[in-house]
């Protein structure tokens, strides 16, 4: 099965791995890659040199097109978005902002812009800005969300600008990626489907909580500071969550408590004071897998759910 993201980022199977802080490394875009995937190595708010590093380390374990996540935010922004030129990346995606200051060198470069939105304002800027194509991600993914769903946000899109559009929030089977395809989307990132994976690095303890995991199991901390993280149920994002209830307790206080706390989940496993960010499908991750199963399960469940859908069409 191929759809026009195969052409257009040169990949096989129409999936992104979503560019999870302090997860996507080399190592697990590496393998998405090689399964025909497309991986990410997710900049965060590192620095040139880490980035470079990752790169060439993913070079050494892939001839396959991989990319780069970009968060715009990052205090090394203008420095990650030189790299990714200077070391011959040809696919960007890129959030918390808009890439808009980087698309001339990045256009000049051949780099292919892939900006995440969570609405339709956000989609039209990207387009405007010169992006190749959209993620539209909706509020079941996890980390840092806005507040459409998938199944109400894709489709909004895709009404809304002349760009190809990649569906993300939510999707991890291919029942997931099926409907992202029937609502106009040409593939899908996924991000908490790729944290079970075997080539994935994150703690023992942050794995074993996503299988665990059950539909409710997730909850979106730091509403009252205006940016939502979608993470597990843990004793650290309950705690945030009767905090930000308190009136009487001051943001910058929230603030503070999250500042490395995403490390420390992914590193550390630490269940008190780390933020195990995970999406809603969570509840349905029983297993881990390669890389390169996940993404053939994935084709060949969206291929015989296409297939068994075309009877049902006189």
């Amino acid at each position: 099965m191929k759809t026009p993201l195969c052409g257009l980022l040169g990949i096989e199977a129409p999936i992104i791995q979503g560019g999870m802080a302090w997860v996507a490394d080399a190592d697990l875009a590496a393998a998405v890659s090689n399964a025909g995937g497309l991986g990410l190595i997710s900049a965060m708010n590192a620095d040139a040199e880490w980035l470079r590093t990752q790169i060439r380390k993913a070079k050494a374990m892939t001839d396959r097109p991989f990319g780069v996540n970009i968060m715009l935010m990052s205090p090394f922004a203008d420095q990650v978005a030189q790299v990714v030129v200077e070391e011959g990346i040809k696919v960007v995606t890129t959030g918390a902002g808009s890439p808009g200051k980087y698309m001339p060198a990045w256009k000049e470069a051949g780099i292919t812009v892939l900006p995440v939105v969570a609405s339709v304002a956000y989609a039209k800027i990207a387009q405007r800005s010169g992006a190749t194509a959209v993620i539209a991600e909706g509020c079941e993914s996890g980390g840092h969300i806005g507040e459409l769903t998938t199944m109400a946000l894709v489709p909004q899109v895709v009404d809304a600008v002349d760009l190809p559009v990649i569906a993300a929030g939510g999707i991890g089977d291919g029942r997931g990626m099926a409907a992202a395809l029937m609502l106009g989307a040409i593939g899908v990132q996924m991000g908490t489907r790729f944290l079970t994976a075997h080539e994935c690095n994150v703690h023992p303890i942050y794995k074993e909580r996503v299988l665990k995991a059950k539909d409710i199991d997730t909850i979106a901390t730091g509403k009252r500071l205006g940016h939502p993280v979608r993470c597990l149920k843990t004793p650290f994002s309950r705690e945030i969550m009767k905090l930000e209830a308190d009136s009487n307790v001051p943001a910058a206080e929230l603030e503070a408590m999250g500042v490395g706390a995403l490390r420390k989940a992914v590193q550390e496993g630490d269940l008190e004071h780390g933020t195990f960010m995970s999406g809603q499908i969570a509840g349905m991750m029983h297993k881990e897998q390669s890389c390169a199963e996940i993404i053939r399960e994935m084709m060949d469940e969206t291929e015989q759910i296409l297939r068994g859908a075309a009877k049902w069409v006189k």
